[in-house]
């Protein structure tokens, strides 16, 4: 009996040591303050991020180029090239755009022809 009231007491004192110690991380974790378990990163997790970041990276890239093919093509259909119609003088149209557009993009915004 006497033995089992000691390892009670032990594991008692244990706990409360225990939750002693934890308080001020949870006190400073409940300030909005960052713990130094928050702050760094495992290998697993930087790892994780570095890859969150160069995907994001890689669609941004993606997006831009897209944006950009899509004015480039916008230009040429405004300068009279239709992408869609199978026409058996194919690369001369294109050519003949690339031309136009060109001599408007040459053209100051303000000027008329």
């Amino acid at each position: 009996m006497r033995h089992e009231i000691g390892k009670l007491m032990l594991a008692t004192a244990t706990a409360a040591f225990l939750i002693s110690g934890a308080a001020p991380v949870f006190a400073q974790a409940s300030a909005g303050e960052p713990t130094t378990q928050e702050t760094t990163l495992t290998p697993k997790q930087a790892k994780a991020q570095a890859r969150k970041e160069a995907r994001a990276k890689r669609k941004a890239e993606r997006k831009e180029a897209r944006a950009k093919n899509s004015a480039d093509l916008k230009r040429l259909e405004d300068a009279g090239y239709k992408p869609g119609v199978p026409d058996p003088n194919y690369p001369q149209n294109l050519q003949n755009a690339e031309k136009k557009a060109a001599a408007k993009d040459a053209v100051p915004a303000g000027a008329s022809q």
